[in-house]
Formats: structure tokens, sequence, C-alpha cells
């Protein structure tokens, strides 16, 4: 089989790119699952496309609005991809069979994983009543299944916080939210409608240092932590639960990806890529949760138009000259993205980071050759929440250096 542009995931982001690239080519998106949509058919809150379709909706309804668009798209449902190779082909799996796909361009966009109890070794015995948050979610909103009738989440993570308030909602109790960070890791507007509205405590410098129980989750043992996040003797505390949730994070899917041998990012765990959103690898572009892990969904849905238009023109157009600008983390700046600069044919370039530290009343500076092009002051920054600022490509294009940061006004 051949193709124009492939797009790898039926997600959010998926959906975005298929959407875009189909208005100048011939597109083909792949989904593992058995139905579009991704992890937004099963976030029935409210909280998606404000920005970017002006409205308020559920996950499932703005995964409706994309889906609608999918018209004239080869969709491929079912259907995994085996292995992925450098000259844009991929072995694929299907319940037809295993075989071949042939791209002039190829869209990343498989999402993220949570992490799991395994990979933040949490001692204990490993009785049933263990669920990431993710899955605690799908059982309730999708299969109607209660995973039981009380709870401790640990992590502050979005979904952990939005399981909170959902499990209340549906008549459980929830002993508390637990965070081994001295700072809560969501959106303050989740800490807030979650956790505040409902009377939910929120325990900061905290984490489970034991599972009881045998068949079922008796109780958890919960401790103090110190600086370097290690329990402190003397301050452990069994609480009876049924359940524990676990929300400890996100971990961009990127087997694919180190598949073609594309440039990584150490800090994000996603590919390195431009502000066209390709990755070092040419006609292979990337997007969504596979880059960086975002806070809100309107972004996943930008970079992937910006995916899907890119790997559209690169069927069309053939590789861009590479000028490979980088962009430097500064002061206060954990990571950018996108970390290149190319100088392609747009207009504008986003540029998105999360600070090492919070801080407020700053300045977001960018800067070009030790000169400042652009400026946007933020009442207050905070590391789980990602910071963003639009800049006239024309300003970029020609420069030696490009650095974000951010820092206190005088």
């Amino acid at each position: 089989m051949k193709t124009d542009v492939a797009v790898i995931g039926g997600g959010p982001a998926g959906l975005a790119a298929a959407m875009e690239a189909a208005k100048h080519a011939e597109v083909t998106l792949i989904e593992r699952g058995e139905e579009l949509g991704g992890i937004l058919q099963q976030c029935i809150h409210p909280g998606f496309g404000n920005f970017v379709l002006g409205k308020m909706l559920t996950g499932p309804e703005y995964a409706e609005h994309f889906i609608e668009k999918m018209e004239g798209v080869n969709i491929m449902l079912n259907t995994t991809v085996l292995e992925l190779r450098e000259d844009k082909s991929m072995l694929l799996s299907s319940s037809d069979g295993i075989f071949e796909l042939k791209a002039k361009s190829i869209v990343l966009a498989m999402g993220c994983r949570e992490r799991t109890r395994t990979q933040i070794f949490i001692p204990g015995t490993r009785p049933a009543g263990i669920y990431t948050a993710g899955t605690a979610q799908r059982l309730i909103n999708i299969e109607g299944i209660m995973p039981g009738r009380k709870a401790v989440i640990l992590g502050s993570g979005d979904v952990g916080l939005i399981m909170a308030r959902r499990l209340t909602l549906e008549g459980a109790e929830v002993e508390g939210v637990y965070e081994i960070m001295p700072k809560p890791g969501g959106l303050t507007r989740n800490i807030v409608q979650c956790l505040h509205d409902f009377d939910i405590p929120l325990h900061l410098s905290h984490t489970v240092v034991d599972i009881v129980g045998k068949k079922r989750v008796e109780g958890v043992v919960v401790a103090r932590v110190d600086e370097n996040f290690r329990a402190i003797k003397g301050t452990e505390r069994f609480v009876p639960c049924d359940t524990l949730i676990l929300a400890v994070g996100l971990i961009p899917e990127n087997e694919l990806t180190r598949m073609v041998k594309a440039e990584m990012d150490e800090v994000t765990h996603g590919p390195i890529v431009d502000e066209g959103m390709e990755t070092s690898v040419d006609g292979i572009f990337a997007c969504g949760n596979v880059v960086h892990v975002h806070d809100l969904v309107d972004d996943v849905t930008l970079s992937a138009i910006t995916a899907g238009r890119e790997a559209a023109k690169y069927v069309k157009n053939g590789k861009v000259k590479r000028k490979k600008i980088r962009v430097r983390a500064g002061e206060n700046v954990r990571y950018v993205v996108p970390q290149i600069i190319n100088g392609r044919n747009v207009e504008e370039v986003t540029f998105y980071f999360r600070v090492k530290r919070e801080m407020k009343n700053v300045v977001v500076r960018v800067i070009v050759d030790e000169n400042v092009v652009k400026e946007k002051r933020e009442m207050v920054v905070r590391p789980p929440e990602m910071v963003k600022i639009a800049t006239d490509a024309n300003l970029l294009k020609k420069a030696g250096s490009i650095t974000i940061e951010v820092v206190e006004v005088a």
C-alpha cells in the first residue's frame, strides 16, 4: 500500500493532523484501538476546546468535532505499527494480517502512557484495587464499573485530581490526595474545582511507603518526605482503603520515534522538533504528547495542525533546507519546544515551555542574538503549568542564537 501522509495515532493529535493534511494530500490514519478519539472518549468532564473552538466541550464532544471532518481520510482501525523505518515505510498488523505501507511523509501522534506502580517502586503486596488514574477513569466512564468505595490517590496530576472529584460524585470516599512534591502537580483550576470544592484534603510532601492487603487492598501506609524525597521515620500513618489510584506522571509513547533514530530531548523524553514539528529525520513529523506532555488538548490540536500542514507541504515540495538554529532554555526555563528553528515559511512561532521553579510577577523574554525581540508579562509561573509565547517568525529566521528566559520584574 502507498499513501502521501501517514498519521500514526487516532487521538486528538492524530485527528487534527489528519484533518489538516487532508486539505492538501492523500492521508491514511492508523489507530490501534477500535475507535477514534483516544483518551478523549473517556473524559466526560467539560473543559475541552475553549481556545480552539471558542466553547467548552466534553472530551467525546471535542473528539466528535474532528471525527466529523475525516471525510476523504483512509482510516485504519485495530491496526498496530510493528515497525517504522527511516525511508517512511512501515510494517502493520491488523485483523486482515501483516502488511506494509509506504508513505511520503509521516506524522507521529501516538500520545503518552501513565507511569505504573512498578516504575515508582512502591513496596508492599500485590493485591487487587491498584489502578492508574486513566484506568480508573475508563472503568467508571466507559465500562460503568466502580473501582472501589474508599480511595487514596497518589499524585496530584490533573487526571488524579479529576478522578478524586469523579469518585466522590459516584458516592465513593476519597480519603485524600498525597503528593511527594512540596507543590501540587496539576493545574490550579483543577486543584480548586476538584479538591477544594469537594473538601478533599491534599497532603503535600507525602507519599505511599507500603501497600497492605492480600487479595484486595486493605490500606496503605503514608509518610512525610524530606527535601530529598525520602520518607521521614516516625511520620508513617496507616490509611484504611480498598483502592489506590496512581496519578504519578505520563511518558510520551516514543518507541516508534526511536526506531527511526530521531534525535530525542533528554528532558521531555520526546523528539526534538523544529517550528514545523519536523523531527531530525526528513519527512517525519511529531505532535501532541509524543513531543512533550501538554496541559490542554487545545495546545495538542494546535501543534497537530502545524504538523499536518507541514507534512502535506513535504509531500509537495520535499525537504526544507535546515538552518538548525538551536533554541536555548535560559533563566528559570526547564525546556523549550520547538528546540530548533529552521527558517520555515510560517508567520508565527509559538514557544512552549515549563519553568523550573514558581515565580511571581515575571516577564517572559525571547532573546535573539542578545536582543529582546518579544516580551510577555505573567502574574505567576509554576512548573506544572505550561507557559507559551508567540513570536513573529521573521524575527527568528536570521538568528545566530535564540534564548527563552523568565525573569522577575524589577
